[in-house]
């Protein structure tokens, strides 16, 4: 797997050779003597949920906005759904939902209000459809008893409800959300994890752009990590945890005699409180319990040690840096 390839763990042969939900090749962004985006290149397969993750300032929105077609790449092509942007932005974008820096709604009208005139734009929404469309898209982001309270009247978190709303008026192929759960309190962040998750399970593609890193573990797919502009890495999020420094944790009340052991097999190895944690690079798990139980350690339990997501974004942005 490449940094600049997102491909599912395991796809079947068909999907194999669908086109991806978005293609992104050489993508660049100057502003003067800025650049917010650097060459990147990066394929997000069909029904991935894919987060974005990177500090303040790495490009995560300058990249969505180029997606979206709100803004010009200075060099680099961009594909969603099969098709150019911004080229074919008008057949393509009524297939996208969107939520991106912050919604922006009319502040004297109602939440409903502003609902229905988005709902009226919608391309593949039939007029007689708009009533039913906008409220469940109100009940499904939990809004509808505010629904009658003007727009300037609503908490962050329910401007950002109402956004993800108006993103989800329509079934879409393909949803972006930059910071979806900025200004929700957890009952709203729990919602938002269940529509990405009904969203990947009615086959939809969505890309999540997070700080929120135990948000993105918990609802992705596959991660993509921006810095200073350049895609660092990129893949499954399975495969990129499982292969980020490999270990091995074990419960044994021999600590020293398990160390003895490991180093006198060249095998990486440090105490912990209940045992020893054992490096896997150049070995794997039953070589290693074989060489405990052979030097006489009493091994309670092994357990294959994962990476967690915030450990791993803190390698690859500490590596980047240097």
């Amino acid at each position: 797997m490449t940094a600049g390839s997102v491909t599912p763990a395991a796809a079947a042969a068909p999907a194999a050779a669908q086109a991806p939900a978005i293609r992104i090749r050489g993508l660049r962004k100057v502003f003067g003597a800025t650049v917010a985006v650097s060459g990147v290149n990066l394929d997000v397969p069909v029904g991935a949920v894919l987060g974005v993750l990177g500090p303040n300032g790495s490009g995560k929105t300058t990249m969505i906005r180029m997606l979206l077609a709100l803004s010009r790449p200075t060099a680099g092509t961009v594909e969603l759904l099969g098709s150019p942007i911004p080229g074919a932005a008008g057949v393509v974008l009524p297939h996208v939902g969107a939520l991106v820096e912050g919604p922006g709604f009319h502040p004297f009208l109602s939440g409903l209000e502003n609902l229905r005139r988005c709902a009226a734009a919608e391309p593949l929404l039939p007029s007689r459809a708009i009533p039913d469309a906008v409220q469940r898209a109100l009940s499904r982001v939990g809004l509808t008893s505010a629904a009658g309270r003007r727009y300037r009247a609503y908490s962050l978190g329910m401007k950002q409800r109402l956004g993800l709303a108006a993103a989800l008026l329509v079934p879409r192929r393909l949803v972006i959300l930059d910071e979806p759960t900025n200004g929700l309190d957890p009952a709203g962040t729990r919602d938002v994890r269940t529509i990405i998750a009904e969203l990947h399970a009615g086959g939809a593609t969505v890309l999540v752009s997070s700080h929120l890193l135990t948000e993105v573990e918990a609802t992705c797919t596959h991660v993509a990590v921006l810095d200073h502009g350049s895609l660092i890495t990129a893949g499954s999020l399975a495969a990129l945890l499982d292969g980020a420094a490999p270990a091995l944790d074990v419960l044994t009340p021999d600590s020293a005699v398990a160390m003895q052991a490991l180093r006198a097999a060249g095998i990486g190895a440090a105490v912990r409180p209940a045992g020893v944690r054992v490096e896997l690079a150049g070995t794997d798990p039953p070589a290693v319990v074989a060489l405990l139980v052979g030097a006489g350690v009493a091994v309670h339990e092994v357990q294959r040690r994962r990476t967690g997501l915030d450990e791993l974004f803190a390698q690859l942005t500490e590596r980047n840096s240097q």
